[in-house]
């Protein structure tokens, strides 16, 4: 990824930035971006080697990237982290809360309660309290407790903020994944309070709301073994005005114009849909 190849030129030289979940496909890319506009980016993922990956990636095309090893509903770990990166990179600026994800054992198999759909039916009254924990844990109180200490470097100084990573089923949930749900709307709500809560110590709090990306972690819901699209694929595209997946790079105009003081100095507490009009379509 080089400069001339972003959406637009975004100066971002000296900043330390911290992406967590950036050993996955779509936080690694807003990274490097992040990177190709003269950041610090600190890789954050519980998988050090995933991260580790990323930040070779990144070293290659000639950015300044580190990767740290962090478990995001670890207190300890994170503070941890964050010495370790005050100690190579300086003060964070700029907090991204990529990490998050689903489960299978907080996803139902049925949309409609007495649908057939085979053999081994897990319904609502199924679904497995580790797996609702776990989805809303890492997504939501991820969040939380890593805006808890990360936020402390950026209090009454210019040009900081942060960035969730919500999702377009923030605004209307999507059927099967009541806990992603659930916890993405959270994300929503919880930026909004973050946004008021900072206001007047300079940080500004804003999110971004992708919609159907496909990736590693959505590819079993999409695509059959074969290689051939889901009937789940099919609604979704039937929905999705502008009838296709999003790409991942489409992802980096708003994350780079949120997280610019320059282009939005005045905008706290928005989180952008990127979904192609998903969000918006009303099915007629």
């Amino acid at each position: 990824m080089k400069r001339e190849d972003l959406p637009f030129l975004v100066d971002l030289k000296g900043r330390v930035i911290v992406v967590t979940g950036a050993g996955g496909v779509i936080c690694s890319e807003l990274a490097k971006a992040l990177g190709a506009c003269g950041a610090k980016v600190a890789y954050v993922d519980w998988n050090l080697e995933a991260a580790q990956a990323k930040v070779a990636e990144a070293n290659k095309e000639g950015y300044f990237a580190e990767a740290f090893k962090c478990n995001v509903l670890s207190k300890e770990d994170l503070a941890e982290c964050h010495r370790q990166i005050n100690a190579k990179l300086g003060r964070v600026d700029i907090l991204i809360n990529g990490a998050g994800g689903n489960s299978p054992k907080a996803t139902t198999t049925d949309e409609y309660l007495g649908e057939k759909v085979g053999d081994d039916v897990i319904d609502f009254f199924g679904l497995k309290q580790e797996g609702v924990e776990w989805v809303f844990n890492l997504n939501f109180l991820g969040t939380f407790l890593t805006t808890q200490e990360f936020a402390k470097d950026m209090l009454n100084r210019k040009g900081c903020s942060i960035l969730n990573i919500s999702s377009m089923n923030a605004f209307t949930p999507l059927t099967k994944i009541p806990a992603y749900s659930a916890a993405k709307a959270g994300i929503t709500n919880f930026t909004e309070w973050l946004a008021v809560y900072f206001a007047k110590s300079g940080i500004r709090v804003n999110a971004i709301a992708p919609g159907f990306f496909s990736t590693i972690q959505n590819k079993e819901l999409l695509f059959n073994k074969d290689g051939t699209p889901t009937a789940r694929t099919g609604k979704i595209l039937a929905a999705t005005p502008m009838g296709r997946f999003g790409e991942v790079k489409e992802l980096i105009g708003a994350t780079l114009f949120l997280c610019n003081e320059s282009g939005a100095s005045f905008i706290t507490g928005v989180t952008l849909p990127i979904d192609g009009g998903f969000s918006s379509y009303s099915g007629v």
